[in-house]
């Protein structure tokens, strides 16, 4: 669909959006004023229908799955497994029972089971290669079993697949896709987004239920943590592959953070009730805390600088830590008696770095005078509001699989600014669900989970100095200024570790919603060069972000349907 003809059709539906798209179509930015209108589109409730009906059948029909199951140089067997409490109806089963019915995939079995012992016994007596768990009422898309082998096809040694999923309701009426991230261990802890739509290894279930008894209320749940815990693969097939009769169930919060607790015990990892139905985890600090280094360039701005540093020093509840302000060459009278009063504080150290500001050096400077084994790049313009947050990623940090450790950070209005990056996202970069409300699930609570991500932010990032030097710190070269968080993320995850995004450590960023933060000739040279370099050296205009499914708008950061 061209400009003019997106245009027409959500002038009368959404006008403001509209016109904003037409503003900027006619003062030359032909892209942004396109992907205006497509994110405003996407987030009106036809979008979807939309999406059924002109995208999802160009893969997702008939004779695109009997042309999938030719290619298919293996025909696993599937034992789809319908699991019930005992009080499901038997109309409900009759559905699940008719979609398996419906599958293109023809190697298959199915069996019914009700309650706990009957759904380990289904387990232990499948003659299947992999085992579906179907909830009764939940319905099979037609290609779902061609999706999942096509998916082991590509990786026969893997133990777990799954799919996408939408609600569906008893008129057949299909809403509310959710198109899921990547396998993410760290995800699938605080919430359960694979066992409505996945497949497993017939032989590691029947090992995972030996042990001891699955858990009431959380059954499929409870068989994907144990077998993903040791895991050789976990797949993901990026289609709908279930429908959800999400009016059949209610939610049991309480079961999944029991299960949990049971998977992690022996850790020292605590679990509880988090918002929207996520789980938090709190992972145990040491008994010896270790000291972290909090960075603040600033350069005069008192005005941010004090509330910055009055917060951290008056809440941060965390026990060890010292405040390294590096002055840029403030030559404002205020910020400097500030600057003069604050290194009264044992706590506190002033340092000078003179010159044009670079970002990168800055922080790499403070790094080598910092007495710190932790170091947290903290941006002045920032301010302390829950005196956990130190805590909180300090509890990420110190695991040795984790390296970079990013904060929620919030506009005034108590609106997202940060909640993990995503590379990609307009051909760079972008912040993970910007400006939705806190006080707001978003796209299937995934603001509210922590997670592993591909970066955090520079604004708030905490990082073991060892593995900070380990990479070569920022790049103070080529990214002096932009960039260089993301790239620094990047490196960190190409030595082997993990980033995580923490929506338990909470702090205020004052960053403007709406001002560009280069505004002048040579400014904007050097950003288009920083951006360039970035591109290049991470190759994001293709750059497929684990947490960003393929069938969301890589043009926009709030997570909704490509159309």
């Amino acid at each position: 669909m061209t400009f003019w003809q997106i245009f027409v059709r959500l002038l009368p539906r959404v006008p403001l959006a509209a016109l904003a798209g037409l503003w900027w179509h006619v003062t030359g930015k032909r892209v942004r004023a396109r992907n205006r209108l497509r994110a405003a589109g996407a987030r009106l409730p036809f979008a979807y229908r939309f999406w059924m009906e002109k995208i999802e059948p160009q893969r997702e029909n008939v004779e695109s799955g009997q042309s999938a199951l030719a290619r298919l140089t293996r025909r696993p067997k599937f034992a789809i497994l319908v699991y019930a409490n005992r009080d499901s109806s038997e109309a409900a089963t009759a559905q699940s029972l008719e979609s398996v019915e419906r599958q293109i995939y023809p190697d298959r079995t199915v069996s019914v089971a009700a309650g706990t012992d009957l759904f380990a016994q289904a387990i232990a007596d499948a003659t299947g290669d992999f085992i579906v768990p179907l909830r009764s009422g939940d319905q099979l898309s037609p290609t779902a079993l061609i999706r999942y082998a096509e998916a082991f096809e590509g990786n026969p040694a893997a133990d777990v697949v799954f799919g996408d999923q939408d609600s569906i309701d008893a008129a057949g009426e299909r809403s509310s896709p959710w198109f899921k991230p990547a396998w993410n261990r760290e995800l699938f802890l605080a919430q359960d987004y694979l066992s409505d739509a996945a497949a497993v290894r017939a032989e590691t279930a029947r090992s995972a239920v030996e042990s001891r008894p699955l858990r009431d209320g959380a059954l499929a749940y409870d068989l994907l943590l144990r077998v993903t815990r040791s895991a050789s693969a976990v797949l993901h097939a990026p289609c709908v592959t279930v429908h959800v009769r999400s009016d059949l169930r209610a939610e049991d919060q309480a079961a999944r953070v029991d299960t949990i607790r049971v998977h992690l015990a022996g850790t020292g990892a605590e679990a509880s009730a988090g918002p929207f139905g996520t789980v938090k985890v709190a992972w145990p600090l040491l008994d010896d805390l270790p000291m972290v280094s909090v960075i603040v360039p600033t350069r005069d701005k008192v005005e941010l600088l004090k509330p910055c540093v009055d917060t951290l020093l008056a809440k941060t509840s965390y026990a060890r830590f010292e405040v390294i302000v590096v002055d840029n060459g403030s030559t404002d009278d205020a910020a400097l008696a500030y600057l003069e009063e604050i290194e009264s504080d044992a706590r506190v150290r002033v340092l000078s770095y003179p010159g044009a500001y670079n970002f990168s050096a800055i922080n790499n400077f403070a790094v080598k005078k910092s007495a710190g084994s932790y170091i947290c790049f903290l941006n002045n313009d920032t301010q302390t509001v829950d005196g956990s947050w130190l805590t909180e990623m300090m509890r990420h940090a110190i695991r040795p699989e984790v390296a970079a450790v990013g904060a929620k950070l919030l506009y005034e209005d108590g609106t997202i600014q940060h909640a993990g990056v995503i590379v990609g996202i307009g051909d760079a970069a972008g912040h993970a669900h910007r400006n939705l409300p806190n006080s707001e699930a978003g796209y299937f609570a995934q603001v509210h989970a922590a997670q592993f991500v591909t970066a955090v932010t520079g604004a708030c990032l905490l990082v073991e100095k060892q593995k900070f030097d380990h990479v070569g710190g920022f790049d103070e070269r080529d990214l002096a200024v932009a960039f260089n968080d993301i790239d620094l993320c990047l490196k960190l995850q190409r030595a082997g570790w993990r980033n995580v995004y923490v929506p338990h450590a909470v702090l205020i960023h004052h960053e403007s919603k709406s001002r560009g933060k280069d505004h002048s000739p040579g400014q904007i040279d050097r950003y288009s060069r920083e951006l360039k370099v970035f591109q290049e050296r991470w190759g994001t205009e293709t750059f497929e972000d684990p947490l960003f499914n393929p069938n969301l708008e890589r043009s926009s950061e709030t997570f909704v349907i490509r159309l």
